[in-house]
This record gives structure tokens, C-alpha cells and sequence, in this order.
């Protein structure tokens, strides 16, 4: 059978299973905007076998959890729901429970699960998605379980159908996969190795996109700047870049997340050149000591990194610079701590991304010797953070009384309208007359306050 003929079977299949004349599913996806995508496009295989939507698990035929790897908080709380719905499969034996995504593809997470969670039917992994027919297929004629993580697929299957959340922020994969093997991330494991989607295929999505409406939309990748690397891929990302701005509209056009070995005068070139390109660089630091940055297996230096900064500041001297941040890698020194924090005051980004080092079993960085305590850690994080917070505070009043481009995303319950800049940050705007109306618009709004990690303004009207 074919991935359509497994589609079509479906509704039927399900016909008898459902609470409801149709069945519905609830999803709920942790981690980064790369899971997001891949809950969408699962969302869009689901709707095409006959699919409807629930945000109340006490209502659903169908149970999904996309998970994340990336920290142990995430692990953490995906066992808790799940353990919650054992008493949700005991008032409904049809109940299909399912999960996917990085977290399951390590196999000592799969073992508990099979071995602890019994109600749980089935498990898949990041390189199967587009086979959910076909293993729920499997499921609805008599398997009791099914769990499929093999990574030896590394096809990338284009035109998979996609619901997308959301009417104004889109997001659009351009490669899957991660070649760099930092020593504290499980992704290299979970994901497989860089794989670049077809350009025209990122064309079409994208010229689709931006008919459908959407005006914010971010390209991802695990590593997006190393986009057309692989031998059978003819163009590299700047030429991504470049080649996306041309489709007419308007919109805003980001991407994440960029690895600073990576970042080239190219790319910084073509985010200078691109009309539609947003002025904001998300590019991860992580420490800023060399030797951590070493041991981290990162392949740049703190002075590489500043030069990557000075050179988009020159390029773009209105550009917003976020990044992230690993606080208590194994056996950072206070002195190399402090060059963490002497690169933050340095470079002055306009947000961070702070973690505590989390552990990760089968990466290199779990096996290195750490005499940190747990106290101290927490003492640096707080310690970073109000440094930031110091920083961001002193960057947003400088923007106080000037006019920003912003989009429009949302009004709120007070009535004030919640706007994006090209930078990122968040304006809370009052409106004369019907806010409603420019959402999802493009708008100017002028800063009358600064409030550390957002603004409040006003639309500039009429």
C-alpha cells in the first residue's frame, strides 16, 4: 500500500473508535520551532485521514506528545503527562496514545517507556513522520503496539500536507539534522546528520506561504547557515536567502538557529541586501571563554565571534542581536565564567536564551568531571541574568519616543495590541478606534515607555 492508500483507509477504521461522529486528536509539542514544524506537518497528516482538533485530551480519539531531548526538564515533564493519562486510556480503552520527536529517539527513553507505560501504543521518530498513515494503519488492524525509530531513512519527503498554527508567524525547514557534535547536545544523535532540502521545494513552500498571508516567516534548520553543503544541494544559504527575498509581498523573513563557525561575510552580506530580511541575528555564543568553548567542541573562538558582530553591526548598525547561553558547563571556573559575562556586557544583546548545563546520556559532556555545585550554578545563572536584565532594560529605554516598523499579531485582553519589531521585541500598543482591524498588518508605533524586557507605544495612525 501507498502512504495514500493508508490515508484513505483511515476514517473508516476509525469510524467505530471515535467519542464523536469524527475523531479527534490532541497534540502538544515541546522544544524549538523545529518541533513546532514537525507537529504541524503530523497536524496536516492527521487532518488528511479525516482528523479534527481538541485542546481537551478528555475529548480525543487520538493522543500525541512531540517531544524534546535538548533538556531534562522537558524529559521530566513529558513522563508526568504521560503518566497522567493512564486514567484518560481507563475511561476510553480506544484511546490511541502516541509519541514522537528527539526525546523517544534515544533508546533508553523507549525502553522505559515500553516497559513502564504499557497504555502507551505508539512511539515514532524524527525520520518516520511522513509513515503516520501507515503505523496507525498498523494500530487500527491489530497491532497492539507499534514502535518505529529507525534512522536509516534519510529521505526527505517533500510536499507532506501541513495546518499550520497560527495566520501571521510561519515556520519553513530547509534542512534537518546537525554535523557538528557539540559535546553537551543529544541533537547529532537524535536528528542524523545534515540533510538540505531541494531548493525548489523551499521555493514553492515559501512563495505559498506568503500567499496564504503569512507575514513572519523563519526558515529553520539545526545549523540553517550550513544549508547546501551536501554535494547534490547547488546552493548555499546566502543564495537561499537571496533567491526567497525575490517572491513579492510583504513579509518579514528570519532564520534560525545559525552556528556561529558558520556565519559567514555572505550571509551578513545578504541579510544587508534582502528587503524583506528582518534586522535580527540569532546567533548562539554559548560561553565566552576559549577553553570552554574548546571542551564544548564549538569551533570558534570568543574573537571569531566578536568579529561575526562587529561585522553585522557595521553591515546593519540597526540589527538586533540575540543569542544563547550555557551557564555551569563541566568544570568552568569562575574566571572563565567571568568571560562569559565580560562578552555579554561587550556585544550588549537585545535578549538571551539561558540554560544551566543539563546533562545529556551518550554525549561526550556527560562523562566529564563537573564539581560545580548545583547552589553555584544557580548562583551564576541569577547572577547572568540580572546582568541581561540590566542591559536589556538600558537598550529598550534607548528606544523610547522613536517610531519602530512592527507587525501586528494580536489584541489583547485589554484591548492594547500586542506588535512585533523587525528586532524581535514585544511593543504592548494602545489604538484610537478598532485595533482589531490591524492585526495581522504591518503598522508604525511610537515607544512612550520602556518596561526592561518589552515596550508599550501607540500606533501611528492616520
Amino acid at each position: 500500500m501507498h502512504t495514500a492508500d493508508y490515508i484513505s483507509a483511515i476514517p473508516e477504521l476509525m469510524r467505530d473508535r471515535s467519542l464523536g461522529e469524527q475523531p479527534l486528536a490532541f497534540i502538544h509539542t515541546y522544544g524549538c520551532q523545529g518541533n513546532v514544524s514537525d507537529g504541524e506537518r503530523i497536524a496536516g497528516l492527521l487532518e488528511a485521514m479525516g482528523f479534527g482538533f481538541t485542546d481537551d485530551v478528555n475529548k480525543a480519539d487520538f493522543i500525541l506528545y512531540n517531544t524534546c531531548a535538548v533538556r531534562e526538564h522537558a524529559e521530566d515533564r513529558v513522563f508526568g503527562n504521560v503518566g497522567a493519562l493512564k486514567h484518560v486510556k481507563r475511561r476510553n480503552p480506544n484511546l490511541i496514545i502516541a509519541l514522537c520527536g528527539c526525546m523517544v529517539q534515544q533508546q533508553h527513553i523507549t525502553d522505559r517507556f515500553k516497559e513502564s507505560y504499557p497504555y502507551v501504543n505508539l512511539i515514532f521518530g524524527t525520520h518516520v513522520i511522513h509513515r503516520l498513515p501507515e503505523l496507525l494503519y498498523r494500530l487500527l488492524t491489530g497491532e497492539k503496539r507499534v514502535f518505529e525509530l529507525s534512522q536509516e531513512d534519510c529521505t526527505l519527503h517533500e510536499d507532506m500536507p501541513v495546518r499550520r498554527d497560527g495566520r501571521i508567524r510561519a515556520w519553513l525547514p530547509v534542512m534537518y539534522g546537525c554535523n557538528n557534535f557539540c559535546t553537551y547536545c543529544i541533537v547529532p544523535y537524535v536528528r542524523g546528520r545534515e540533510r538540505s532540502r531541494d531548493t525548489d521545494s523551499i521555493v514553492r513552500e515559501f512563495e505559498d506561504i506568503v500567499k496564504m498571508g503569512y507575514r513572519d516567516i523563519t526558515l529553520l534548520g539545526q545549523n540553517v547557515n550550513s544549508y547546501g553543503r551536501s554535494a547534490d544541494c547547488p546552493a548555499r544559504f546566502p543564495e537561499l536567502l537571496r533567491t526567497l527575498d525575490q517572491t513579492d509581498g510583504e513579509y518579514w523573513l528570519r532564520f534560525m538557529t545559525s552556528h556561529p563557525k558558520d556565519c559567514s561575510m555572505e550571509l551578513l552580506d545578504a541579510m544587508k541586501d534582502c528587503r524583506h530580511t528582518a534586522r535580527h541575528l540569532h546567533l548562539p555564543f554559548q560561553s565566552g571563554s576559549n577553553e570552554i568553548l574548546q571542551r564544548m567542541n564549538r569551533r570558534y573562538t570568543r574573537e571569531r565571534y566578536l568579529e561575526l558582530i562587529a561585522a553585522a553591526r557595521e553591515r546593519m548598525p540597526d540589527i538586533s542581536i540575540t543569542s544563547d547561553v550555557i551557564v555551569g558547563f563541566p568544570g568552568e571556573t569562575r574566571e572563565q565564567f567571568e568571560d562569559t559575562l565580560s562578552l555579554i556586557r561587550e556585544v550588549r544583546f537585545t535578549s538571551l536564551f539561558t540554560f544551566i548545563y543539563s546533562p545529556r546520556k551518550g554525549t561526550p559532556a556527560a562523562e566529564m568531571e563537573d564539581g560545580i555545585s548545583a547552589k553555584e550554578k544557580s548562583e551564576r545563572m541569577s547572577e547572568l541574568l540580572r546582568l541581561q536584565e540590566s542591559i536589556a532594560a538600558e537598550r529598550c529605554a534607548s528606544m523610547v519616543d522613536s517610531v519602530q516598523r512592527v507587525l501586528v499579531e494580536e489584541q489583547m485582553s485589554d484591548g492594547r495590541l500586542s506588535c512585533r519589531t523587525g528586532g524581535n521585541i514585544i511593543i504592548a500598543a494602545d489604538c484610537a478606534g478598532d485595533g482589531a482591524a490591524y492585526v495581522g498588518q504591518f503598522a508604525e508605533a511610537r515607544v512612550t515607555a520602556a518596561r526592561n524586557w518589552t515596550l508599550a507605544g501607540e500606533l501611528v495612525t492616520g
